[in-house]
């Protein structure tokens, strides 16, 4: 019997971890050749890179950043379950790559940089919002833990994506709001 069978959270975590690693090695094995598929803003090829954007590192230093609180906030989030975190996920790529797009300043935008700003405000977020005990915990040990990254939110160097931190941040605060009003609403009408 294979290990993880019954642990579909830690395969995903796996699998995710082993596209980004992957993806890295094409990318400097071809000198930076994955790099133009990242987010260009206002360009045809740029609004592709929404969905290709977040897998690819401009160096393995890059990527090594962006792995442990990826991994992190990804365990933390699927404590619920793998349909709730690819959910969330999703609308933080494609939100916070479309906003990037559309406001980015004329650069490249690459890295899991945004997805992972996503993450935190999502958990931070759904504390305040749910008001349950596990979700407040959760949220109180991001902040704790991770309450530098705010720091991400400020333009200080020129070669980070802020545009991709605070629009992935407010693309998961956007979702923990948009998920928990559906959530009040779907329990108010099983009520009637």
């Amino acid at each position: 019997m294979n290990f993880l069978q019954g642990y579909p959270r830690i395969r995903l975590l796996i699998f995710l971890v082993a596209i980004f690693i992957i993806v890295q090695l094409i990318n400097s094995l071809t000198a930076g050749g994955l790099t133009p598929f990242g987010v260009v803003p206002r360009t045809m090829t740029g609004l592709l890179g929404i969905f290709f954007a977040p897998f690819i590192h401009g160096s393995w230093g890059h990527l090594f950043s962006n792995l442990p609180p990826f991994i992190i906030l990804s365990a933390l989030l699927l404590h619920r379950t793998v349909k709730a975190y690819l959910l969330a996920s999703l609308f933080i790529i494609s939100v916070g790559g479309l906003a990037v797009w559309l406001l980015g300043r004329n650069a490249i935008h690459i890295g899991a940089s945004g997805w992972v700003f996503g993450l935190w405000g999502l958990l931070i977020a759904q504390g305040f919002l749910r008001r349950k005990w596990v979700d407040i915990a959760i949220a109180l040990f991001v902040l704790f833990y991770f309450g530098t990254m705010a720091s991400g939110l400020l333009p200080i160097n020129l070669y980070i994506s802020t545009e991709s931190h605070i629009a992935g941040a407010l693309a998961g605060i956007t979702y923990a709001w948009l998920a928990n009003r559906y959530d009040k609403k779907t329990r108010w009408s099983s009520l009637k």
